[in-house]
Parts: structure tokens; C-alpha cells; sequence
């Protein structure tokens, strides 16, 4: 039957040739009606919402509002009970205990009542206690405070600590205003806090004059007359205000009215604008003996952070339904051809079947062809389907023997089928069959072939390496299993002589001193090793492992001072292809500091680069006995101080120094007197001593600059760098002073004469040695026991000098 006979039509009743145009104008007018009746949904309950997020703020602000008039209550009562219970309350008393009080109250004050005959007893009283004057004071006409006319009794303001600039209406009288005097007097009355209507208060900046006076009497008593009364001056805008948002984001309009004033005044009112909303609230504030009215209307702010989203839903409402009949009108349109299609479809459905037919004839020549690959394929069951040549000649078996008779498990070696099963089931939380064992990935090995033992015909062992996958059907239903054998016999072998030749050559490198390394520099500047011996790890204190993953590990631990050399060797040995030797120092975590020599002999890689072969050794031991032999060759052994040796480089270098910068140096040389005769009288032995305590004397004298060397025998020389002769002869007095000053054992006191010379602009070695050793000959032929400067021309100076070497032949 053709198949557009049995074609039904679109919603049972729409031909196939209007079908498209119709659902479009279906669906576009089925949305547009679900649009208004979301729209019209979605406004009532907008409206339920907005109304409700209104009186959740007019509660949080009416709740606010009464905590604060509380607290303006509890506060003045503290006050009160403070009063009450102080038989004398000082200014300074008053002043501690009121300032903590001052939150969101301009001031409070205590005032007490003074009768006709008190006030000129208390205004002098006050006046000597305060050390300016002091009056009962009241706003005249002009508003200024005057002295207040005679009366029967007196309010005045006595303290009063406040927040406001303007400072303390002290001696202002209560009684002489009627809003003031009103409420002190239904405090007395009642006993109890009292305020007053609304007015504008004294002391306080304009910006927030508009307030009230919240007043408590103060008895010693419950039955007596208060002795005064302790009040709060309360700016209606301060404790409205303070702490709300800001006007521009106020989500609430506010009004308070004094529900006892006549004239129904406005305490305060916020600033910012009402919104367009018709939300409103009432809520009444106690203070004291008053009620107040609060209005509450939603602000701008409010109406714009609340606005309504219905213009949205009905513009994605018809948006969505357009889209809708869109796409519907497109996917209509294409059925009749989606028909045609699945007509070719079939058509050539027919044609690919012939097609796999012959591939599958391919396929199964082509695994007969695979010899040196074993190809295994089961079912479900686990059961072999598919065994090609290659499995015949490396198993033995023919595939007639296999094929619907043996399973996989049973051409594995048990043992290590247990083994795997074991581990899978820890690693995956389940029990894994020995059967599947080898089929089943592990999660962190996957798709990655794994070697088996397999048994061939004949008993005989054979080691495989092993991919297996699942195979699917056309439908992608899980059919059977895929197994591929590589024989890895050979290869194991490579594997087993390469790992003897490893441990070959790391024990002959155990044996080596220090670390053998290959080294390669890439022509980018990126270096690492690419071997490296336990040597290595001993000599840096880093893993081998890390060392040849990041080869910078080893020039962190080179010292600052000397990796920039290391480095510039090591590109000069790959820019020249020359040997690479280097003694440099490391900085090591354990050991500290260490020496160490390098050397390698590089070649260029074929593809750019550069490699090393070479070893590395500490040679810490060896830097140490040099210094102990460069220091013995500069130090005196018996007096442990510098010798001629060192004198004479150090003098040289000092030379050159002058004489490329300028400067100053002096010299200061001397001779122990009578030497001789001490060697002659107490023995050689006393002699050796009488050296090392005057080296040990002059030591303790010198600064840190200055060079001390033993030039032979008796004979003595300071090196001064930055000294010039005045200088030095003040430091060579102090020297032949702490020689003299005190006797030494067994030979009493030991002199010696001092000779300074100070070096001269181009005067060279020789000239400055022979001023300082003729100071020294003019001493002892002065006496000895002194110090002595140059003073002689140079041919003078010549002439002592050979009379002094003729002396000693």
C-alpha cells in the first residue's frame, strides 16, 4: 500500500496542505491567551507581595521607633535613680554618670527647687563653687536670657551635659515657660516621667530645635516633694533619624504628630517623596505621658525597587508564543519531506546490507591473515565465537576445538586470575569474578594493555600483552567481549637486560665519589638532566627524581655569589663545545655550606642542543686545608698575629689603593729595648713570652682598621689605612703608654721605641718603610723608651739608614 494512503491527518482533522499555516495560528493565539492569564495571575500576586513587604518595613520601623522612645525612658531613669540614691551629686559626678547617656538626646540636666528666699544664698553658693557668676536666668522679648524676675520658686538648669556647640543654658529657669512649666508640674503631681508639648529648645542648633523635654522628678521619698528634676532635651529629628537610610534610599515616608497638641503640629516629617502607591500605616509611640501618632507611606524608592513585572511577561509571552508558532510552522512543513527521505533511507538500507555482507567476508580474511596477533571474541557468556590464526599458531589450539567449547578464563593461568579479581574488588568496592577478571578496566589503568600468562596446548607458559574491549551491536546493546594477545616474550627479555645493564651501573656509580650526571641545555635555554646518579642526591640533597624533572633545583642551591658564574660557564662550554670545569659553592638545607668541583665534556645534539657527560664532587675538605695553609702562611706562629709576608701584600695593595684614589695612610714601627738581654738572662722560653704579651697589649689597643704584623725577631709594625701622622702618633703614644704602664712576669717593666712615618704623594714602598724604620733609629738614639716622628729629609734620612745596617753587619 503507498504509504500516502495511510497518512494521518495533523490533529485529526487538518489536511496535510494547510497543516503548517494553521498550527502556527493555532499556537500563537493558545499562547496569547495563556500570556494575559499569567500576566493578570502574576499582578495579584505582585500586589500580595508588595503589600507585604510594606508592612514587614513599617513593622521593623515602628518596632525600632518604640525601642528608641524605651530607651530614652530608661535612660532618664537611670539618671533619676542616680540622684535618688546620692545624698550630693558634684558637677564632676554628674557629668561621668550623664555622658555615657548621651545617644540620641541632645542633652541632660538636672535642675533643682530653689524657693524666693534660697535664690540669692544659691547663686552666690554656685557662683564661688563654678568661679564665674551665676543667675536664675529666663528668655526675655528678644529671645536672649535674662535675669529672672522675682517669684515664688525657681527651676533652674544647675547641670546639664549636652552634644550641641552652643553649650549650657545653665540658671535657665523651667518655671518660666507655660510648655516648660507644664510638664514639671504634672511630673510632680504624678511622680512620674513627664513630657512636654512639642516646642523649640534652648541651647540646641537650629537643625534641631524642634523637640520635646522628657522630665522625671527627683524625691528622697515616695510621699515627699521632688527636690528637683533630672530632664532630657529630645530632638525629634535626631532620635527619628539617626541610624535610617539616607533619604534617596528610604523605602518609607514618616510622620509623627503629638496626638495631645491642639494644634496638631508636625514633630518631624521625613524628606524624601511619597511614592505613587496608596500604602499606608498607623502605628501609636509612647513617651512618658504622651501618645504619638506615626504615619507611615511607601516612598519612590520603594514603588521603583518594587515595580511591576507584567509589560515583561507579556512581551516574552508573545515573544515565546511567535517563536512557537515559528518553529512549529517549520517543523510541519518539513514532515512531507522527512517522508520522501525515509523513503531513500530504506532504499538504500537495502544497498548497505548487501554491502556489510561482503565486508563481514573481508573482515573474518583479514583476522585469518593476522598471524602474529591472537584475536578472541566471546559472548555474553564468556563463551569463544571468534578464534583466528594468529591464536592458532601462538595457543596451539585449532580453532574447531575452541569455537563454542572453552571460555576465556580457561586459556588464563588461575593464579594470576585470582590475583586481579582480588585487587579489582578492593579498588572498585565490588566483587569482581575471576572469569571477568580479565576483561574488567581498572579505573586508573584505562584502555591500557596488561600482561597475562596464557597456557598453550601442550602445558607450556606463554606471556601476553592484553587489550580488551566490549563489543556493541548496531543499537549499541552490549553483545560480547574483544581480546588482542601480542606475544611480549622477546620483548621481556630486551626489558630484563636493560634493567641488569641499570643496576650495573648504579653500582659501579655507588662507587664513585660524588654524583655522574648527563646534562642537556636545549637551544631555548631550558635545561634538565636526563640522568642522574645517587651521587647526585647526596652532593645537592635533592631527589634524583626531582632533579630530572627541573634542573633549576640545583641552581637554587648554588650560592648567590656564584650561580651567575656557573651559568656564564656553562653557556661558554656550549657556545665553544670546550670542557667544562667550575668550583662553586652551595648552600645545603643539612650540611650548610659546601664546596664543590664539576666537571663535563659536552657535545652538540643533532637536533640542536647541547649534552654533558660529567661528574660532580664535594671538595669541602680539601677548600678547608687551603685556607688552614693560606693562613698559616700569612700568621705568625708563635705571637698568632700577621707576618712579614702579609704585611708586605697588604702594604702593596694599600699603595695602589692611594695611588688611584688618594687617601691618607700612616705606619707605626717599634723595637722591643733590650731584647737581647732578656733571651740572654731569662732564657728563650721567658723571651717567647714577653713577645706574645706585648702583641697581646697592643692587640687590645688597636682599632679594627689598623694591621698588626710581627716583621722578625724584637721587631714590630702597625699599618694605619685612613690615618694620617697626627693620628698616628696619638694612637702610637697610647701604644708605648700600654706597654710601660705595667711589669710583666718575671721580667719586670718591657719598653720599646716607637717610630711613625705617614705615607707621601707618589712616594713608593721602599721611602715609606725607611721614614718609619729611621723614626725608629732616631728613638733609640735618643734613649730608647719613647715614640718618635719623622722629622729628617730624605737624605738624611738615608744617611741614618746605612749608619743603622752598618751598626748591624
Amino acid at each position: 500500500m503507498p504509504m500516502h494512503a495511510v497518512r494521518p491527518k495533523i490533529l485529526g482533522f487538518i489536511s496535510e496542505q494547510a497543516s503548517a499555516w494553521l498550527v502556527a495560528l493555532v499556537v500563537l493565539l493558545a499562547g496569547g491567551a495563556l500570556t494575559l492569564i499569567v500576566a493578570w495571575a502574576t499582578a495579584n500576586l505582585h500586589q500580595q507581595q508588595v503589600r507585604q513587604r510594606f508592612q514587614l518595613l513599617v513593622n521593623e520601623r515602628y518596632t525600632r521607633l518604640q525601642e528608641r522612645f524605651e530607651d530614652q525612658e530608661q535612660r532618664l531613669a537611670s539618671l533619676q535613680r542616680f540622684f535618688v540614691n546620692s545624698s550630693d551629686v558634684s558637677r564632676a559626678e554628674f557629668d561621668g554618670f550623664a555622658q555615657p547617656l548621651l545617644l540620641r538626646a541632645r542633652a541632660y540636666a538636672w535642675a533643682p527647687r530653689i524657693s524666693r528666699d534660697q535664690r540669692s544664698a544659691f547663686e552666690q553658693e554656685i557662683s564661688r563653687q563654678r568661679g564665674a557668676p551665676f543667675a536664675i536666668r529666663e528668655l526675655n522679648a528678644s529671645g536672649e536670657l535674662a535675669p529672672a524676675p522675682e517669684r515664688d520658686e525657681y527651676v533652674p538648669v544647675l547641670y546639664s551635659q549636652t552634644q550641641s556647640l552652643l553649650g549650657s543654658p545653665l540658671g535657665f529657669d523651667l518655671l518660666a515657660q507655660p510648655l516648660r512649666r507644664s510638664a514639671l508640674e504634672r511630673a510632680q503631681k504624678s511622680g512620674k516621667p513627664a513630657v512636654s508639648q512639642p516646642m523649640q529648645l534652648v541651647g540646641v542648633e537650629p537643625a534641631y530645635a524642634a523637640g520635646v523635654l522628657l522630665v522625671a522628678p527627683v524625691s528622697k521619698l515616695p510621699t515627699a516633694e521632688p527636690g528637683g528634676f533630672v530632664m532630657a532635651v529630645i530632638s525629634m529629628r535626631q532620635l527619628m533619624a539617626d541610624g535610617l537610610p539616607n533619604p534617596n534610599r528610604d523605602n518609607l515616608v514618616m510622620q509623627i504628630v503629638d496626638t495631645s497638641d491642639t494644634q496638631q503640629r508636625v514633630l518631624y516629617a521625613s524628606s524624601n517623596a511619597v511614592g505613587a502607591s496608596d500604602l499606608t500605616a498607623a502605628r501609636r509611640l509612647t513617651l512618658g505621658d504622651h501618645v504619638y501618632a506615626l504615619t507611615v507611606q511607601a516612598s519612590r524608592v520603594f514603588d521603583q525597587a518594587n515595580h511591576s513585572s507584567m509589560s515583561t511577561i507579556l512581551t516574552m509571552g508573545g515573544l515565546l508564543s511567535l517563536l512557537l508558532s515559528a518553529l512549529l510552522y517549520v517543523l510541519v512543513s518539513q514532515r512531507q519531506r522527512a517522508l520522501k527521505l525515509v523513503e531513500q533511507r530504506t532504499e538504500q538500507l537495502r544497498l548497505r546490507e548487501q554491502e556489510l555482507r561482503g565486508a563481514h567476508g573481508q573482515l573474518r580474511s583479514v583476522l585469518n591473515a593476522a598471524t602474529q596477533v591472537a584475536i578472541i571474541a566471546t559472548d555474553l557468556r564468556g563463551v569463544i565465537n571468534t578464534f583466528n590464526a594468529g591464536a592458532e599458531l601462538m595457543l596451539g589450539y585449532k580453532a574447531e576445538q575452541v569455537l563454542g567449547c572453552m571460555t576465556l578464563e580457561s586459556l588464563h593461568l588461575g593464579a594470576e586470575l585470582e590475583a586481579r579479581s582480588a585487587t579489582l574488588s578492593v579498588t572498585m568496592g565490588k566483587r569482581i569474578p575471576p572469569s571477568q577478571a580479565m576483561l574488567v578496566e581498572s579505573p586508573d589503568n584505562l584502555h591500557e594493555a596488561r600482561e597475562w600468562t596464557l597456557l598453550r596446548e601442550d602445558g607450556s607458559r606463554l606471556t601476553v600483552n592484553m587489550l580488551g574491549t566490549v563489543l556493541l551491536d548496531d543499537h549499541g546493546l552490549w553483545v560480547g567481549h574483544l581480546a588482542i594477545y601480542l606475544d611480549v616474550t622477546e620483548q621481556k627479555r630486551a626489558y630484563e637486560a636493560l634493567a641488569a645493564r641499570d643496576r650495573l651501573l648504579k653500582k659501579l656509580s655507588a662507587h664513585v665519589p660524588g654524583g655522574i650526571f648527563q646534562f642537556t641545555l636545549e637551544p631555548k635555554g631550558n635545561g634538565r638532566f636526563i640522568y642522574a646518579s645517587d651521587g647526585m642526591r647526596d652532593i645537592y640533597e635533592i631527589e634524583t627524581g626531582l632533579l630530572q624533572q627541573d634542573a633549576s633545583k640545583v641552581f637554587e642551591r648554588i650560592h648567590p655569589q656564584d650561580v651567575e658564574r656557573v651559568r656564564l660557564s656553562i653557556r661558554l662550554s656550549a657556545l665553544q663545545l670546550s670542557h667544562w670545569r667550575e668550583e662553586y659553592r652551595v648552600l645545603l638545607p643539612q650540611r650548610g655550606l659546601r664546596w664543590i668541583r664539576g666537571e663535563a665534556t659536552p657535545e652538540e645534539l643533532p637536533g640542536g642542543g647541547t649534552l654533558w657527560y660529567g661528574y660532580v664532587s664535594d671538595i669541602s675538605d680539601l677548600k678547608r686545608v687551603e685556607e688552614e695553609l693560606r693562613a698559616l702562611s700569612i700568621t705568625d706562629s708563635l705571637t698568632s698575629i700577621h707576618n712579614r709576608r702579609y704585611f708586605q701584600d697588604r702594604l702593596k695593595a694599600e699603595i695602589l689603593r692611594l695611588n688611584r684614589t688618594s687617601g691618607m695612610l700612616s705606619l707605626i714601627m717599634f723595637d722591643i729595648d733590650h731584647f737581647k738581654r732578656i733571651n740572654d738572662q731569662y732564657g728563650h722560653a721567658v723571651g717567647d713570652g714577653v713577645l706574645q704579651e706585648v702583641c697581646n697589649r697592643i692587640s687590645q689597643r688597636l682599632r679594627r682598621t689598623d694591621v698588626f704584623c710581627r716583621l722578625g725577631g724584637e721587631e714590630f709594625v702597625v699599618l694605619c689605612p685612613h690615618t694620617d701622622g697626627d693620628q698616628a702618633y696619638s694612637l702610637a703614644v697610647e701604644l708605648w703608654q700600654s706597654l710601660r704602664s705595667a711589669p710583666m712576669d718575671a721580667v719586670g717593666t718591657v719598653t720599646a721605641s716607637f717610630g711613625v712615618a705617614s705615607w707621601r704623594v707618589d712616594e713608593g714602598i721602599d721611602g715609606l718603610l725607611l721614614r718609619a724604620d729611621s723614626a725608629v733609629y732616631v728613638a733609640k738614639q735618643a734613649g730608647r723608651d719613647r715614640v718618635e716622628a719623622e722629622r729628617l729629609r730624605a737624605w738624611e734620612l738615608a744617611c741614618l739608614r746605612l749608619q743603622r745596617v752598618s751598626q748591624r753587619i
